[in-house]
């Protein structure tokens, strides 16, 4: 694919960084799909995944590739944590700073290459903690 195209901010491009932009809760692939469907009734899952990786590619958004979940996108911002509902499974920033030289630190103690990584906390949010939600169990 010729750079140019990929770089340029399609009207689908454009759909889906606006819902990034507009949301903090980390939608999937098909939540980004059914949302921006109902401003362009025929853009395609395809599409859709497509415009996901070059926005990757650029640096411009983010995939969490969180475990036994599928993956989830936000835009691409400051370092931080994330913390997952084990009941729910829904996916919220934690706006704890993050250690810039953690990378580093590791790079060093092992001799890896680290390109990046991710934080995750586990458990059960405020609201499937309520006592009439029943889907909260400690293990």
């Amino acid at each position: 694919m010729n750079t140019d195209n990929r770089s340029r901010l399609t009207r689908q491009r454009r759909a889906i960084l606006d819902l990034l932009k507009s949301t903090r809760a980390h939608p999937t692939a098909d939540e980004i799909y059914e949302e921006v469907r109902k401003d362009l009734p025929n853009i395609s899952k395809g599409t859709v995944y497509r415009n996901l990786q070059v926005l990757i590619d650029s640096g411009e958004a983010a995939v969490l590739d969180i475990r036994g979940t599928l993956s989830r996108y936000e835009l691409r911002r400051e370092s931080h944590c994330h913390f997952r509902c084990q009941a729910c499974g829904r996916v919220i920033d934690i706006d704890e700073p993050v250690d810039p030289g953690f990378d580093d630190k590791v790079s060093r103690e092992t001799g890896f290459v680290v390109s990046g990584h991710q934080i995750e906390f586990r458990g059960w949010c405020a609201i499937c903690r309520q006592p009439s939600q029943n889907t909260y169990k400690e293990s």
